[in-house]
């Protein structure tokens, strides 16, 4: 396997120089990747014929593909990321083809809940959340009216999604996998916090808590900036402190009272920080993608914040490290996202957030072709689906494919017609379909399955497009 990593050359960051830590983490990933493919792990789904069935192969026996791949490096700065939108027409960040590693930053769009922590001495975060007086680097943050009064693009989508990635092949109809194969923790550039990474939970106003308090203020708004090794050496992030928004003056000297656009910089002055909170808890570290999909073809720019048939602002903590996500591709190139980083996050991320903390991840892209699809599990995919090491996972949602089924403004009117009821009535289908198609199920093998053998649980209650997925364990099945 030749290895080639995006350089200046590319219009991006110098790539990590040779010897680096950052360059020895590269390599030690595909050769990992390598290992477990030779060495019989290989990453579940490698056969489009039957995802997670994968058999052992050897060094001879390995496809072209894996042989001659390539690995890229693919830095977030303001020129490799859209702030809060999937566009069917982007300009590709990066081509690449079917089999190549790519190794992708992503960076939380919280990081200025604390920029000292997040943001300071970071390059890549800098060039992103530059704003001053004079103008800011990244300009449109969401779908909204670049007048909009709040800032341009009115945050109608938050997250800062780094690519896209564009491979090369992909057409509508066809299927991409895309194999997580590494997570790392991104440390704080700050010499004060040397070894450390830090991420903020916002329990915001769009939080399915908000405004069911019982203590006064009935409607606040409070961050708390966790703690997590940079090294990985725990697996725990602590609490450092918390503290209530207050409305806050960006640097064109608009007032936010709330959290309404993102990447406002909070101004520490005005604040007033409560320390040793959360004594004695420790959270697991569960790192994942919130918002990892392709782009969607009905409307040239969509929002971020809804998940939808492409993927998108999922938030499931279970799209992590050895996970695999299908996807259906609808435009040329797939174009491939990826944002939303999370240290970790509970079942519905009830109150808005989860740790929203920036990561680096190592993908595998692998595309199926629409006319090899035929008579395998893939077959007729239309949904994002998630395999793990021991499950499959579909996820429903309040609307399918919102873009096409809402008839007016689908973007906007969304938020007001999410329900669980639709949520689970679209996983039970798409489960139905999954068993019928990829374990050759009747229907009602598939329904008495369903019922005995299939969890159901709440993802998300926030994203406007609530979700609603459908476990199946892999030991149900005898090889």
């Amino acid at each position: 396997m030749s290895e080639h990593i995006c350089s200046a050359s590319c219009g991006h960051l110098p790539a990590p120089e040779a010897g680096s830590a950052m360059a020895q983490e590269l390599e030690e990933a595909r050769h990992q990747v390598m290992h477990d493919e030779i060495g019989g792990k290989a990453s579940a789904g490698t056969s489009p014929s039957a995802p997670g069935m994968a058999q052992t192969a050897s060094k001879d026996s390995l496809p072209v593909a894996r042989i001659v791949s390539q690995h890229h490096y693919l830095p977030a700065t303001k020129d490799t990321v859209l702030w809060g939108y999937f566009s069917r027409s982007a300009k590709p960040a990066l081509e690449i083809d079917s089999g190549d590693y790519v190794t992708i930053e992503a960076l939380t769009h919280h990081a200025n809940d604390d920029a000292e922590r997040m943001v300071s001495g970071d390059r890549g975060a800098e060039s992103i959340f530059r704003w001053d007086k004079d103008g800011k680097n990244i300009d449109r943050r969401g779908i909204g009216a670049l007048d909009d009064p709040r800032g341009a693009g009115g945050g109608l989508g938050v997250h800062i999604c780094t690519g896209p990635v564009a491979i090369r092949g992909a057409r509508p109809g066809d299927v991409l996998e895309v194999r997580i194969v590494d997570i790392k923790p991104r440390p704080s550039a700050n010499p004060l916090y040397q070894g450390k990474t830090f991420g903020s939970n916002a329990a915001a106003n769009w939080g399915f808590h908000y405004g069911d308090l019982l203590t006064e203020p009935k409607t606040r708004e409070v961050v708390t900036i966790y703690e997590i090794d940079a090294h990985g050496e725990n697996r725990w992030a602590k609490a450092v402190y918390s503290y209530r928004w207050t409305p806050q003056t960006d640097p064109f000297g608009v007032v936010h009272p709330v959290i309404d656009y993102p990447g406002v910089p909070v101004d520490h002055t005005t604040i007033q920080k409560k320390y040793d909170v959360l004594r004695n808890v420790r959270v697991p570290v569960r790192a994942h993608f919130g918002t990892i999909g392709v782009a969607p073809k009905e409307a040239e720019y969509v929002t971020s914040n809804p998940p939808n048939y492409n993927g998108g602002n999922i938030d499931n903590w279970r799209i992590g490290k050895g996970a695999v996500m299908y996807y259906p591709v609808a435009v040329d190139g797939a174009l491939f996202s990826v944002g939303d980083p999370h240290a970790s996050q509970g079942d519905s991320e009830l109150c808005g957030t989860a740790i929203e903390c920036s990561l680096t991840g190592t993908f595998q892209f692998i595309l199926h072709k629409q006319e090899s699809l035929s008579g395998t599990s893939l077959d007729g995919l239309h949904y994002p689906l998630l395999e793990t090491a021991d499950a499959w996972l579909v996820h429903g949602f309040s609307y399918a494919n919102y873009l096409a089924e809402l008839p007016e403004d689908p973007q906007s009117t969304i938020f007001a017609k999410s329900s669980l009821d639709l949520a689970m009535r679209d996983a039970f289908r798409k489960m139905r379909h999954f068993l019928m198609t990829a374990k050759g199920l009747d229907e009602d093998e598939a329904i008495s399955l369903l019922t005995v053998g299939v969890d159901f649980g709440v993802t998300q209650v926030v994203d406007g497009n609530w979700g609603v997925h459908a476990t199946l364990q892999k030991q149900l099945f005898i090889p």
